[in-house]
């Protein structure tokens, strides 16, 4: 075994451990169960369960207690507490929002975005469960211009349509009353 020595920059091999038979003898599953992977490695394999049914018929009480625990479920030592078996991939449990009530409003804004030139903006339309890139490629469609989602919960509009966005959200989305949109006049960014 390899030790440290002094300030653990270099590594002195000791030679062989006192009492140790060598060489050591590993233990491997049958290929058909886990691939041929050695005892200590099958709790990573995905064929894990069947692996754990052989180790329970083949191998001596000593070396079923040391890979499987005293319960059977794994881990070295017989530690007998449950590992959390990792899944690969994906995004585990979504967790759902829960719907709070919100009061529904849209505010409807323009600022100047250089001497004469103005952008429209549009926020609130995500209390209306409207989605906003849907939104902002509609209204870029429709008032053949650039638009984008810049925050949260706002829409940016190149260009002074504010007038005729009051027209517009009540004709897309029926859901949206004329009498909840906000006009807040000019801004500034």
């Amino acid at each position: 075994m390899a030790q440290a020595e002094g300030n653990d920059r270099f590594l002195v091999d000791m030679g062989p451990k006192p009492g140790v038979k060598y060489p050591l003898n590993v233990l491997y599953c049958p290929p058909e169960i886990c691939d041929g992977w050695p005892l200590e490695y099958c709790e990573y394999h995905p064929g894990y369960e069947k692996a754990k049914e052989w180790m329970d018929k083949n191998l001596t009480d000593e070396m079923r207690d040391f890979y499987l625990g005293d319960d059977g479920e794994g881990g070295e030592g017989g530690e007998g507490e449950k590992k959390k078996r990792q899944t690969r991939g994906g995004r585990g449990v979504i967790k759902t929002k829960q719907k709070q009530d919100i009061e529904k409003h849209i505010s409807v804004a323009r600022s100047c975005r250089g001497k004469k030139k103005y952008v429209t903006i549009v926020t609130g339309l995500a209390t209306y469960e409207i989605d906003l890139k849907v939104a902002s490629k509609f209204f870029g469609g429709r008032f053949a211009c650039g638009s984008s989602v810049t925050g949260d919960d706002e829409i940016v509009i190149q260009g002074d349509v504010k007038d005729d966005l009051f027209d517009v959200l009540t004709e897309k989305w029926p859901q949206i009353d004329e009498d909840t949109i906000d006009d807040l006049g000019d801004q500034k960014r």
